[in-house]
């Protein structure tokens, strides 16, 4: 009974099941339903934990959804994201989903509340593309909430959730002129950028390559850009990929449409 985690290859992560967030996960989900049996896993740990692209997203919510696939589904979506989010709590001391929900339900997600949980699906753009930069550096996920203000001004507050909404109503009328305008965050970018190695020099540069917008993915140090097309998605990664070349800073760089599907099955043995 219980869960144990047998093999992990690609990046180093905890084999102890309290203290990896598949683990940590896979066990909230086993303490709401009565079996007679026990899981293991095997993690292939190919995101790098740190890097701003749902490291311990994808493992906290890949564990939970395998095993009630095995189980055969008998807890919900949602469900499932409560579970993950214990995974997260590991990762960075706040059960949050802003990375869960969408790995679970696929696409853009909105968490409109916790207590109860509310989860929302947005439509997304049949031409949206994303690149990302990962520069090879970690910032912890509770190392970049600690430096965040406690207090946000309500001017910035005005203009944040103006965007907000504009984001929103860009992605639903594939407005991506609107999508572009409401990039802006006025609120956690200017304090967390200082992470990140050169990223005003990205985001500017990514811009004048064609991107709707720029801004950090996650808590850093990945850079995320919107694009309308591969062409110009590319584009951007080249002009990315200028930038850290000449910094020298070592990167990974990514350039995919959005996943609306959320996790599925690759091989079942």
């Amino acid at each position: 009974k219980g869960v144990r985690i047998t093999k992990i290859t690609g990046q180093s992560v905890p084999f102890e099941t309290h203290k990896n967030v598949s683990g940590v996960a896979a066990l909230a989900l086993l303490a709401g339903i009565n079996t007679d049996f026990g899981f293991e896993i095997e993690i292939d740990k190919r995101i790098k934990p740190g890097s701003g692209i749902g490291s311990s997203a994808a493992s906290s919510a890949g564990a939970v959804w395998a095993i009630n696939k095995l189980l055969g589904d008998p807890f919900s979506t949602k469900d499932l994201v409560r579970f993950a989010m214990e995974g997260e709590r590991l990762a960075s001391g706040v059960p949050h989903a802003d990375n869960v929900a969408p790995a679970l339900f696929g696409g853009f997600t909105l968490v409109r509340s916790y207590e109860p949980l509310d989860i929302i699906n947005i439509h997304t753009p049949s031409e949206l593309f994303v690149t990302v930069i990962h520069p090879q550096i970690e910032v912890k996920t509770s190392d970049a909430r600690e430096i965040l203000k406690t207090n946000v001004t309500l001017k910035n507050a005005i203009k944040q959730w103006g965007n907000v909404g504009g984001l929103i109503s860009g992605l639903y009328t594939e407005d991506y002129e609107l999508i572009g305008r409401s990039l802006e965050d006025f609120i956690v970018e200017p304090i967390r950028s200082i992470l990140i190695p050169a990223f005003d020099l990205l985001k500017q540069e990514s811009i004048n390559a064609g991107a709707l917008g720029c801004g950090i993915s996650g808590s850093g140090p990945s850079v995320f850009a919107l694009s309308k097309g591969k062409d110009t998605a590319l584009k951007v990664a080249a002009a990315m990929r200028l930038v850290y070349n000449k910094v020298g800073l070592p990167y990974d760089i990514h350039v995919s449409k959005v996943n609306k599907e959320g996790i599925k099955i690759l091989e079942s043995k």
